[in-house]
């Protein structure tokens, strides 16, 4: 795969939510993401619209409004949402319904599906070039990212909004997880605020990939 060219990365994660300063040092080791299931404020946003949204839909929602604020990228640019679980508490708790009610309500089921939160942020901004949502195979984010940015290799994109996002896995499935958001555009050539991104076809994780944007070519986050 040849390379890309990739806007400055916007992020947000528990513990150290946008703040450069604690990015910086958890690039370099000395800060950690919280295990917790906090989230944005989302304060630009009407409150009925924010009341009942997820973690991973609050952080989608504010990487794109950070990356809309700071890029200023058109509002008919495509986006690519990456997550490897999507939203897991929701369906979490839609089977707990399953298995101690025999029932699923609607009002849970509408908000749970997997592009659930790439959609909430087109709707809070009105971005009118249109979405895909990406499961990487076998939780590999390498094979997501290929398939994110391939309308962009091929020429069929000028340039495209790259969305990761995962929440907190609930505590019950013993799984290790780290909530984390980021967003950035990518792009076939280079602009003002975008720098050339190799080497990572074999970046196996979301983190990997965050670190490797922030390490390539930059002297801050």
């Amino acid at each position: 795969m040849s390379g890309i060219f990739v806007s400055k990365p916007v992020m947000w994660a528990p513990g150290l939510e946008s703040i450069p300063e604690k990015w910086e040092k958890w690039l370099k080791g000395e800060e950690m993401i919280e295990k917790s299931t906090s989230a944005p404020k989302l304060e630009y946003t009407d409150p009925l619209f924010r009341r009942r949204l997820s973690q991973i839909s609050k952080m989608t929602v504010h990487v794109v409004h950070e990356l809309l604020e700071k890029e200023g990228f058109d509002k008919d640019t495509k986006l690519v949402f990456v997550s490897l679980r999507g939203e897991i508490a929701r369906e979490f708790s839609i089977n707990k319904g399953i298995i101690s009610e025999n029932m699923i309500l609607p009002a849970g089921f509408s908000l749970s599906v997997f592009n659930t939160p790439i959609a909430l942020a087109t709707i809070a901004f009105g971005l009118t070039g249109g979405y895909s949502a990406v499961y990487p195979s076998k939780s590999d984010f390498s094979s997501a990212l290929e398939t994110a940015i391939a309308p962009v290799l091929c020429g069929d994109e000028e340039k495209i909004v790259l969305v990761y996002a995962d929440e907190l896995v609930p505590e019950c499935y013993g799984v290790d997880s780290t909530p984390l958001a980021f967003a950035a555009v990518v792009s076939a050539e280079k602009t003002e605020k975008s720098e050339k991104i190799d080497g990572f076809e074999s970046i196996k994780s979301p983190s990997a990939f965050l670190k490797h944007l922030l390490e390539s070519g930059r002297s801050d986050v």
